[in-house]
């Protein structure tokens, strides 16, 4: 096997605060090769807004940060930067892999190219428009078709990925992530949140993730009416339209006051949120891994979730599983979560198993092979 020096991570997707699971991802394995592969060159092509929040974040201590003119949510601009700068660079500068980190990469590389491929949900589900899921499908597509490597995160995001797109299980490798962040946050303090929030006195429950129709926070709405009245539910993370239609038909149901709609939140803030949690809840219809749930084990906290097989790949049996498309299920989980107590124990020894060292090494072994072939 050749031993890789010179790697590009592909980031043009970062919009920081929005991008979800591929930011985690982003922030949690490039210090982790970096630190674990000192020989290896790293740098990370992003958007202009990506690079500074990187910059600000310490990550050019350890690799080279290279913004792009171009934001996520500039369509053209940033399929210009992907598709033509970006293999441009990197045929430059003598490349030896471009790694695609967000399920899309360039056509023509101009390295050797390796995707990690997340999940396919969004063919599957409404997620996003219907100009946005053609273009994305159509990338996602010929990325598979193209790449040297290519990397899922779970085993079930692979068996779907290829049942739709009809390509090979033994061309995927399936590396788990890894789990928290690099560097441990400072929390705000509980009391400071439950001011903030209203919440005194009451158990919160925690729904983590962007206000989309996939993640289908819509079940927990409907649910909520069926928890003890001192339960509030916290929907957390960036409001998109479908935060308007939560916020309907949370009034049309009269449980306003059983649920508190919270945008996105800083990394100190998360962190109190988890500790003041009281249980969680995953109501996603699909996911390519799914954070939220082993945030939760990590932190102890017993979690409410979907019966998907990827959270089951992730969690267990230390989560409570529900059909996310049955309301009194999610009621009748939840409320199972807030009356557990064996995770606050075996939660983070199961989470301790997802390492990000371990995704890097794996990570690197694909380099690896690509370079071999």
């Amino acid at each position: 096997m050749s031993a890789p020096n010179r790697v590009v991570l592909n980031a043009l997707f970062l919009a920081p605060g929005v991008s979800g699971g591929p930011e985690t991802y982003l922030r949690g394995l490039a210090p982790a090769l970096a630190h674990g592969f000192p020989s290896l060159r790293l740098a990370i092509v992003t958007t202009v807004s990506g690079a500074a929040s990187l910059r600000a974040d310490g990550f050019g201590d350890f690799c080279e940060i290279v913004p792009l003119p171009c934001e996520d949510g500039q369509r053209v601009r940033r399929q210009l930067a992907e598709q033509l700068l970006l293999p441009a660079r990197a045929r430059r500068r003598g490349e030896q892999i471009v790694h695609s980190l967000a399920s899309v990469a360039p056509l023509i590389s101009g390295a050797r190219s390796v995707v990690t491929v997340h999940d396919v949900t969004f063919m599957r589900e409404p997620t996003f428009g219907r100009v946005t899921t053609f273009g994305m499908a159509f990338l996602l597509r010929a990325a598979v078709r193209r790449a040297d490597g290519l990397i899922a995160v779970s085993a079930a995001a692979r068996d779907d990925i290829c049942a739709l797109l009809g390509a090979a299980p033994e061309r995927f490798t399936v590396i788990h992530h890894g789990r928290g962040r690099p560097a441990a946050p400072t929390p705000t303090p509980e009391a400071e949140l439950r001011a903030r929030l209203e919440i005194d006195g009451r158990r919160a429950v925690l729904c983590l993730g962007a206000k989309r129709p996939h993640k289908n926070q819509e079940v927990l709405v409907r649910a909520a009416a069926a928890l003890a009245e001192d339960v509030v539910i916290l929907l957390v993370g960036h409001p998109e339209p479908y935060d308007a239609e939560l916020r309907t038909l949370a009034a049309e149901l009269d449980v306003e006051q059983r649920l508190r709609f919270v945008d996105y939140v800083g990394d100190g803030d998360l962190e109190g949120l988890w500790r003041l949690a009281a249980a969680a809840a995953q109501p996603t219809l699909g996911e390519g891994f799914g954070f939220p749930v082993l945030e939760a084990l990590e932190h102890g906290v017993a979690v409410a979730a979907s019966d998907l097989a990827v959270l089951r790949e992730v969690a267990g049996e230390l989560a409570h599983y529900f059909d996310p498309r049955d309301p009194a299920a999610a009621a009748a989980a939840v409320a199972a979560a807030l009356a557990d107590t064996r995770v606050r124990e075996l939660g983070p020894r199961h989470a301790a198993a997802f390492s990000w060292a371990r995704a890097a090494s794996e990570t690197h072994e694909v380099y690896e092979r690509v370079l071999g072939r």
